[in-house]
């Protein structure tokens, strides 16, 4: 790190980043609480998102021993899914994403041919594949969060313990340091005025006496 100048023109430079920096801080703490909240409640979404899901694959369960069931069709093919469409969201200063829809592989079979639980269990994927979807997607959003909370808590640290203290301790030692100075010059011109004045009443009483020896 550079020695700072100790000079009137580096105090008002390190009084205006302090000013600066001051004035930012805040702005950062806000974000910070924001990006807390959002990370608490993309957790409490992820949370929900699983436990859709679990329920969703206990209903499947029931029908496990059907899937084995040779049929004319592989139902499982029918939950495929072709695309994922989501949607962005500024918070907090970030692009982050949420489920919008889910669009699976078109797949058609025969009523006539299969039997009646194919239908519920064909939902059932689906709803399953939907879940997993929803779960993927909150994670991702929940994961960028984290990540710009940890970013903006560093800078707020930055700001609390380094940079803040450090521009006061600068203030600090240049005004010491211009106190010194202001005190030595009052001193050396106290100093100066004492010896005129010796000067001028030992004139006065060398004119007094004949100014033989006047200085």
């Amino acid at each position: 790190m550079a020695e700072i100048k100790l000079t009137k023109n580096e105090l008002r430079a390190q009084q205006n980043k302090l000013n600066q920096l001051n004035k930012y801080l805040p702005t950062l703490q806000l974000k910070k609480a924001m990006l807390q909240v959002e990370v608490l409640e993309a957790r409490s979404e992820i949370a929900q998102c699983e436990e859709s899901f679990q329920r969703v694959r206990k209903e499947i369960d029931h029908y496990s021993l059907l899937l084995t069931e040779k049929i004319s069709i592989d139902v499982m093919q029918g939950a495929k899914v072709s695309k994922v469409n989501k949607r962005y969201e500024n918070i907090a200063g970030i692009e982050v994403p949420y489920f919008e829809s889910i669009i699976f592989e078109d797949f058609s079979y025969s009523l006539f041919d299969t039997p009646a639980w194919v239908d519920t269990v064909m939902v059932g994927l689906r709803d399953i594949a939907t879940a997993h979807v929803r779960i993927q997607i909150a994670q991702e959003k929940k994961a960028a969060l984290e990540n710009e909370l940890r970013m903006v808590a560093i800078r707020v640290n930055l700001f609390e313990k380094i940079l803040i203290p450090r521009a006061k301790g600068h203030i600090k030692k240049i005004k010491v340091f211009l106190g010194d100075q202001q005190l030595a010059a009052v001193s050396q011109a106290k100093v100066a005025k004492a010896k005129i004045e010796e000067r001028k009443q030992l004139q006065a009483y060398l004119s007094l006496n004949g100014g033989e020896h006047a200085i």
